[in-house]
């Protein structure tokens, strides 16, 4: 009996030892953790403040910030009293208010969104979108970016003209492609505005905010005066000067600005079933249903929740959401088998060169629930790897307005590494390096001495999807003319064509009043010349043209506003312009190709032209760069 003691006792020394070395999760250790985290972090990465807070057990455990809310006054971040703009960590609220509503009966998750409007979505696709559909953003609407920030609070339309004047195309049927949509949040909450009777930002006020005596919250733009002074300013770096407030126009989508400490409310809530402090803002069966798995693109990988990302890290099932605007940056991680909850925000973009919240939240796992994954029983097989090598485009994207061109600059590419494992160029360690994953099951890798998943499937069109693992996304292989390196091809070899005609047209006059030589062209063979040379020309200013009339929008997307049409306008008529003149250069080409006396050299010049236009022609339109249409 003894030996058996001794033996079990034995057998169970490293899991003893194992628990023994886990930190508790206690106030003073998480402190004590994160102070030696966060300023060295805000530091290297050139962050102005940032705000963390755990819950566990229904009450706050730490909560506290950490650098500056202004820089220039030296003003210190307060869990308590500064004020951060979590971005798409809004939407919970609308979530929330949709399933209040459902709980009332008044919604219902699968009918038709149509039904609760005053104007229609357009019959795309058989089947209507639904609530569900939007809450698990597979509503099928292509990515719009116009409006989306607004350069001043003045410019703000109510949600209706918004909704109305920005509709974008239906390019997924409903309920199949993930597709996230700001969009699509924003038609969710115009629909608790109408059914509710009261305008949104009331409603949320009146059924979330005060029921959870959140008083250090607003979904209004701009702030109550009340609340003015609490805001951090947001920044790009902390070294350069604070952005002005970022409006948002789908404001339903992401316009909170909100304490860390009233964000622990709305924590507490959710990881209780809808229940904070005695008061019920939703039935307990409603809450559960909402935080249950409603939609998965791969099974193996994380899917979705009701308006909640699903996680699954160092063994555990985590719901949440991320959130970010221009300066602000943020995630919540709600941990309901564990009874925690955690949130982090930024008020600074940073250097952009890692993510510093999930390399923060990463640490807090692996600190206080540490996990080993299992290890995995499969050779990897290199046919696989090869197979799923390629460019992808994600199904988040433009696809039928001139901001597709980003989905074609964005595609990631899976390559197959020497070792057999794979890589995307968007996955990176906290170095810098690609990270590596091998295959564990069949179409299923696993990064290399992490937990990350990537998934492969089929879809009904027998296109290549990859799935990964968090947050909830996926990706479909580019088909060949897709693929960034023959696009690429075409349109810097047809740009290099314009610029190296134009540069070697005053060139070769020059050499030929040099040599004494004239050039031999009819009158009309000189007009066509001429007129393909300013095709050219056209053509490459359409180019520059474009890029000036957009630059700047990646800093500041509040540029993206109906007040840049006019140029846009200008800008597309020079583009139609190059194109049409594609016939001039193909017609001038035939015409030069048929003269037996002609250069060999010179036919093969005015060919190349003509291809060159014609390639060109071919990637403004296949990418929308040329679109009348400005609903983007």
């Amino acid at each position: 009996m003894r030996s058996i003691l001794r033996l079990t006792m034995f057998l169970m020394l490293p899991l003893l030892l194992a628990r023994a070395q886990t930190p508790s999760l206690t106030p003073a250790d998480i402190e004590s953790f994160l102070d030696g985290v966060m300023p060295l972090q805000l530091a290297r990465e050139d962050i102005a403040g940032a705000v963390i807070a755990v819950v566990k057990d229904g009450k706050i455990l730490f909560a506290k910030g950490y650098g500056y809310s202004d820089v220039a006054k030296r003003t210190p971040v307060s869990p308590e009293a500064t004020l951060f703009r979590p971005g798409s960590i809004s939407k919970l609220f609308t979530w929330t208010a949709v399933m209040q509503l459902v709980d009332q009966g008044k919604l219902d998750l699968d009918s038709d969104v149509n039904q609760y409007l005053d104007f229609k979505i357009p019959d795309t696709y058989p089947k209507p979108i639904t609530l569900r559909n939007i809450m698990t953003h597979t509503s099928g609407f292509e990515e719009t970016d116009k409006e989306l920030f607004l350069p001043d609070v003045k410019d703000l339309k109510p949600l209706d003209d918004y909704l109305k004047t920005h509709l974008p195309q239906r390019i997924f049927p409903p309920g199949v492609t993930p597709a996230y949509s700001n969009y699509a949040t924003c038609v969710a909450g115009y629909i608790v505005q109408r059914v509710s009777g009261q305008p949104y930002d009331d409603y949320i006020e009146s059924h979330i905010l005060k029921p959870l005596g959140m008083a250090h919250t607003s979904f209004r733009q701009p702030l109550p005066d009340a609340l003015k002074p609490l805001l951090s300013n947001g920044y790009n770096v902390a070294s350069k000067p604070a952005k002005p407030f970022e409006v948002v126009q789908p404001w339903p989508a992401g316009s909170s600005s909100v304490s860390a400490n009233d964000m622990t409310h709305l924590m507490i809530a959710h990881l209780q079933d809808g229940q904070f402090e005695g008061v019920q803002i939703l039935r307990p069966e409603t809450a559960r249903l909402m935080h249950s798995r409603q939609f998965e693109n791969n099974p193996r990988l994380n899917g979705m929740a009701l308006g909640f990302y699903e996680e699954t890290r160092n063994g555990h099932r985590i719901i949440g959401h991320g959130g970010d605007t221009i300066c602000f940056h943020s995630d919540l991680h709600l941990m309901p088998d564990a009874a925690m909850g955690f949130f982090i925000s930024y008020n600074s973009a940073g250097k952009g060169e890692i993510s510093p919240r999930s390399a923060v939240w990463n640490q807090f796992l692996d600190r206080y629930f540490p996990y080993t994954p299992p290890a995995a029983t499969m050779v990897p097989n290199a046919e696989d790897a090869r197979m799923v090598s390629g460019d992808y485009i994600i199904s988040r994207r433009s696809q039928t307005t001139i901001l597709s061109l980003v989905t074609l600059l964005g595609e990631l590419k899976v390559t197959q590494n020497d070792d057999g494992t794979i890589s995307g160029s968007a996955f990176k360690e906290l170095s810098g390096q690609p990270k590596h994953f091998r295959e564990i099951a069949p179409l299923l890798f696993r990064e290399v001495n992490g937990q990350s998943l990537l998934g492969f499937k089929r879809d009904d069109s027998g296109r290549l999807v990859m799935a990964i693992d968090f947050p909830f996304m996926v990706f479909q292989k580019a088909r060949w003319y897709e693929r960034s390196l023959f696009n690429m091809i075409i349109l810097i070899g047809s740009l290099t064509v314009f610029a190296l005609t134009l540069l070697l047209w005053p060139v070769a006059a020059l050499v030929r009043r040099h040599y004494g030589r004239k050039l031999d062209l009819s009158p009309a063979e000189r007009r066509w010349r001429l007129l393909v040379r300013m095709v050219c020309a056209v053509d490459l200013a359409f180019v520059l043209a474009f890029l000036a009339a957009l630059s700047g929008a990646s800093d500041d997307p509040s540029k993206l506003n109906r007040g840049l049409d006019p140029v846009l306008h200008i800008v597309e008529l020079i583009g139609f312009v190059g194109v049409l003149g594609t016939l001039a250069a193909l017609y001038n080409s035939s015409r030069f190709w048929n003269y037996r006396d002609r250069w060999w050299w010179a036919k093969i010049h005015h060919a190349g032209i003509a291809l060159a236009c014609l390639g060109f022609s071919w990637f403004v339109l296949h990418w929308h760069v040329l679109h009348w249409g400005l609903n983007y």
